[in-house]
């Protein structure tokens, strides 16, 4: 049993410290594939000496010194890097006894940003940037990644390993970007995040509408991202959303597992803590121009605040809704900025903005059109097109729980 607790530790450090050791280590080998697998030799170390030992005064700072030594290893044994290598075993020697705590380097948070910039770099697609971060970064396993994303684990194992593979090919530096690039390469750190929650919010496929843990994944990587980047007005917009987004994670389904749509969710349980944060990110974010997550914070806000669904204003909703589509075209946002005119001015006005979008290739595929389309021409009381559309928007979704919601509603349209 004493076994098993202590396992359950190292799990749990790990969980914590992995992205920390991985990047302390790849700071000294400067390659992210070569540091995750020393860090994996660290981790195998604590499984093997801690059941034994008992586990350290400072766990993480004992996982940072064994990685490091690793490394220091594999240098000596490619003979490279001499001067380096001398200043590095000096410095680790000092840090080593008798106080694990000075194994932490001051620079330890710099080591941190610059691995999240390589395991984002736009060389690699967003799922395998989404697979590597989790990896590197949440300390998951490839078997987690899988269940998470609902795909096989030697399917993820072959895209981390390919996504190392680039990495390495396109001599990606291990460094935090300069001025000249830092925007565009802060935008696919963002995605990365944004795409790991949204996975978790509404899953694209499988029995459950949710997959909470890869929300609370998210929700750290981007308040670590608040820790690292403070001066960074998206990252705090980022961050506002997901936190307010996460507030009604208990709201959003029934006890079977069933979703419960936003105007039907129970408000009293609203996570009012999370939304707390969510309003105070959005503070922070507020300080520079409203860039794309920005906004959408904002949306989340007026929901947020809207004690019942009556009290929602939607006017403003709209009005952000249009602001967002000018800032980042796209015809999902013009989708949501559909919806929230028909709650404003009115369903027939919302149908007309819908209906527009039927063309878009875009689109072709999305299931959430026909769904709005089908709660609009309810509301106007067509129902015999109204339960086409939501049949039509059941066959394309590739979610069980939200497929049975979507035939329900085209069932309560009548025959």
């Amino acid at each position: 049993m004493e076994e098993l607790e202590t396992r359950r530790t190292v799990e749990a450090v790990w969980r914590m410290e992995a992205g920390r050791v991985v990047a302390g280590i790849a700071a000294i080998v400067r390659d992210v594939g070569q540091a995750e697998e020393l860090a994996q030799d660290a981790l195998v170390a604590a499984l093997e000496q801690w059941p034994r030992d008992g586990v350290p005064a400072n766990p993480g700072a004992w996982l940072m010194t064994v990685g490091k030594r690793r490394a220091l290893d594999a240098l000596r044994r490619r003979q490279t890097q001499q001067r380096t290598l001398a200043e590095l075993g000096r410095d680790l020697d000092e840090q080593v006894t008798p106080d694990f705590d000075a194994a932490v380097e001051d620079r330890i948070e710099d080591d941190l940003l610059r691995l999240i910039f390589v395991s984002c770099h736009p060389v690699l697609s967003p799922i395998a940037r989404a697979a590597l971060t989790l990896r590197l970064l949440g300390g998951l396993t490839t078997g987690e990644i899988a269940r998470a994303f609902l795909t096989t684990e030697p399917t993820v194992g072959q895209r981390i390993t390919r996504a190392k593979q680039t990495l390495a090919a396109a001599h990606v530096p291990f460094e935090v970007p300069g001025p000249a690039e830092r925007a565009e390469r802060l935008d696919s750190v963002l995605e990365v995040v944004y795409l790991i929650f949204n996975e978790g919010y509404s899953a694209t496929a499988g029995d459950d509408w949710m997959r909470p843990a890869l929300c609370q994944e998210a929700l750290r990587l981007a308040r670590l991202l608040q820790g690292l980047m403070p001066d960074e007005p998206e990252v705090h917009g980022l961050a506002a959303l997901l936190e307010i987004q996460a507030s009604r994670t208990h709201a959003r389904t029934g006890p079977d597992g069933q979703p419960i749509l936003l105007n039907d969710q129970d408000r009293s349980r609203w996570d009012q803590l999370l939304i707390r944060r969510g309003l105070a990110a959005l503070d922070r974010a507020r300080t520079g121009r409203a860039g794309p997550y920005t906004l959408q914070a904002e949306i989340a806000a007026c929901h947020a605040r809207a004690r019942t669904p009556e009290e929602t204003d939607w006017a403003r909703i709209a009005s952000f809704y249009a602001e967002l589509a000018r800032l980042v075209p796209s015809p999902v946002v013009e989708l949501n900025r559909a919806v929230a005119v028909a709650y404003a001015d009115g369903p027939a006005a919302g149908l007309e903005l819908a209906r527009a979008l039927v063309d878009e290739p875009a689109l072709a595929g999305y299931h959430l059109l026909p769904s709005v389309l089908g709660d609009l021409l309810a509301k106007l009381g067509r129902h015999g097109e109204a339960r086409r559309e939501f049949e039509r928007a059941a066959a394309l979704t590739g979610n069980a729980r939200e497929r049975a919601l979507l035939l329900d509603r085209a069932a309560a349209c009548g025959p």
